[in-house]
């Protein structure tokens, strides 16, 4: 199976953080890691555009129940509609998890990721 690597990170996001998502996933892609990521702005959007400049595979888990502000690099997208409960699926679906910049959404998904304790969180 190809490894996933879940990139949680704001949606306002500083230009050091999209930077540092813009590589993170140019990186991961480069590897051949699928990047899933939350599919909207900031840090999501920058690192699915390093990754798909890489030809790698992006999944935004989305909040909402359609695909509206849905980051246009996105090679699947899934509308899932159940709001912030969307960031246990975004934890639990890496093989890793890596955190950029911060936000309270941000750290519910590192707070997520951490007890579950099952893979590596950076």
């Amino acid at each position: 199976m190809t490894i996933q690597v879940s990139v949680c990170g704001p949606r306002d996001c500083t230009g050091e953080d999209e930077s540092n998502a813009r590589e993170v996933g140019r990186l991961l892609a480069e590897r051949g890691a699928v990047v899933i990521c939350g599919g909207y702005a900031g840090v999501m959007a920058a690192v699915a555009a390093g990754a798909r400049s890489a030809g790698g595979t992006v999944v935004g888990v989305l909040s909402r129940p359609d695909r509206e502000q849905a980051n246009p690099d996105l090679s699947v997208v899934i509308p899932t509609g159940v709001g912030e409960a969307r960031n246990g699926i975004i934890a639990n679906s890496g093989d890793a998890v890596i955190v950029i910049g911060g936000s309270w959404g941000t750290l519910s998904e590192l707070a997520l990721a951490m007890r579950h304790g099952r893979v590596p969180v950076v």
